[in-house]
């Protein structure tokens, strides 16, 4: 399996990609903190790709990992170690939506899906896939690509 298909949430991280339309620019560090050539300073991520990378963040965020605000995550780590049922799949989605809705104001999430053909259920791996609108800029689509495995 190539590295690639673990890591399909960061490759959105170093795009550079300022939407024309949005009255406010969301701006925040790179997480990879690589050095902007101009300023020297630490390079930013900002607009849309800012806003990918926290649906991400959120999505992967386990509850209690967040000090001094243990209701915000989705706990979908602890899903994977169940048995991956069509029940277990709308579980999973129902915490993603709910998560997205109430954590990441900026967002509208129009769909979440998972690969059938991506799917790894004997090492409880699947990929998920969030569609969703940004506030700003309500007729362009946006998506997020995750694979969703245990780590233990």
């Amino acid at each position: 399996m190539p590295a690639t298909t673990y890591n399909l949430g960061f490759k959105d991280d170093e795009a550079v990609n300022n939407s024309s339309r949005s009255n406010y620019i969301y701006k925040d560090l790179s997480l990879y903190f690589s050095r902007n050539p101009v300023t020297g300073d630490v390079s930013t991520v900002s607009d849309v790709q800012n806003i990918k990378r926290a649906v991400r963040n959120l999505v992967l965020l386990n509850t209690w990992d967040k000090p001094f605000h243990p209701e915000i995550g989705t706990n979908i780590r602890g899903s994977l170690f169940e048995n991956f049922t069509p029940i277990m799949v709308a579980v999973v989605r129902e915490k993603i939506e709910e998560s997205i809705k109430r954590y990441e104001p900026r967002v509208t999430v129009t769909d979440v899906s998972f690969g059938e053909a991506e799917q790894h259920l004997d090492n409880n791996e699947i990929r998920c896939t969030i569609e969703f609108t940004i506030n700003n800029v309500p007729e362009r689509i946006e998506e997020v690509e995750l694979m969703l495995q245990r780590i233990r």
